[in-house]
């Protein structure tokens, strides 16, 4: 299996790029923008079964962070990644849902960029043909 990562570097490159911007740290003061929520689609089968690839997440950068919590992080090598959280002994792993993937565990929760709060099927046709039955709320 092989996983899709992206520097932040990179992926700050490609979105100036573009004429957008991304937020580089949720504790510095700066506009609301920042604290908006914001889409993402799911580009490998790492968090299979439960984020089909292709569907599209939302991630709250102002989001509850706790045990369990789906979130977008930042891991060692310095890549976004979306896992879930898991607070073990005070160490916070990042696990795939996918066994083919290996549990990464970072320094703590300042490389947490944002919680998922929501999934829809976006380009992702689930067996039943339901798009609709596909979204999913992790909020609530």
């Amino acid at each position: 299996m092989s996983e899709t990562r992206i520097s932040v570097e990179t992926f700050k490159q490609n979105l100036t790029a573009t004429g957008q911007d991304f937020k580089h740290n949720m504790s510095s003061e700066g506009n609301c923008s920042e604290n908006e929520p914001y889409a993402m689609q799911v580009i490998d089968d790492s968090m299979e079964p439960e984020f089909a690839k292709g569907c599209v997440i939302v991630i709250d950068p102002t989001g509850i962070v706790r045990d369990g919590a789906y979130v977008f992080a930042i891991d060692d090598k310095d890549e976004y990644i979306f896992r879930q959280l898991r607070i073990v002994e005070g160490k916070y792993i990042l696990v795939a849902l996918n066994d083919d993937y290996e549990a990464i565990e970072i320094s703590g929760m300042n490389r947490i960029e944002g919680v998922i709060t929501q999934r829809s099927a976006g380009s992702y046709r689930p067996p039943n043909g339901k798009r609709r039955t596909y979204h999913k709320w992790y909020d609530k």
